[in-house]
C-alpha cells in the first residue's frame, strides 16, 4: 500500500490542524493504521494507530485527550486530528501501515512492524 500525508502547517499553541492519509489500494481495510513524529533530534514515536475496522484506538499518553485517529475505509483515508497543540508537538508527522487483523495497544510499541510510511507532513506549533 502506498501513503500519501498531508495536511500541515503552522499554527499557534492551543491551535488545531487535521492530518489526512490517503492510501492506494484495495486491501486498505486489512491495514491497521498509525501516526508517527519525529522531532529534530530525536527518534521516531508512536502518536495513534487505529485497528483495521477502526473499532480500537491506541494513544501515547503525551497526546491522549487532545488527539483523534480516525479512518474511513470507503475512502481508504486515515485522519488525526489535533487540538490544543502545545509546542512539544512540533514534528514531521507520519501515517503507516501494518497489515494484520490484531488490535491492541501493543500496536503502539512496535513501530517496526508498520511496513509502508508515507512521506510525512511537517507541524510546527509556535508559542
Amino acid at each position: 500500500v502506498q501513503l500519501q500525508a498531508s495536511g500541515g502547517g503552522l499554527v499557534q499553541a492551543g491551535g488545531s490542524l487535521r492530518l489526512s492519509c490517503a492510501a492506494s489500494g484495495r486491501t486498505f481495510s486489512s491495514y491497521a493504521m498509525g501516526w508517527f513524529r519525529q522531532a529534530p533530534g530525536k527518534d521516531r514515536e508512536s502518536v495513534a494507530v487505529i485497528s483495521w475496522s477502526g473499532g480500537s484506538t491506541y494513544y501515547a499518553d503525551s497526546v491522549k485527550g487532545r488527539f483523534t485517529i480516525s479512518r474511513d475505509n470507503a475512502k481508504n483515508t486515515v485522519y488525526l486530528q489535533m487540538n490544543s497543540l502545545k509546542p512539544e508537538d512540533t514534528a514531521v508527522y507520519y501515517c503507516a501501515a501494518r497489515q494484520t487483523y490484531l488490535g491492541g495497544s501493543f500496536l503502539l510499541s512496535q513501530i517496526g512492524a508498520f511496513g509502508s510510511w508515507g512521506q510525512g507532513t511537517q507541524v510546527t506549533v509556535s508559542s
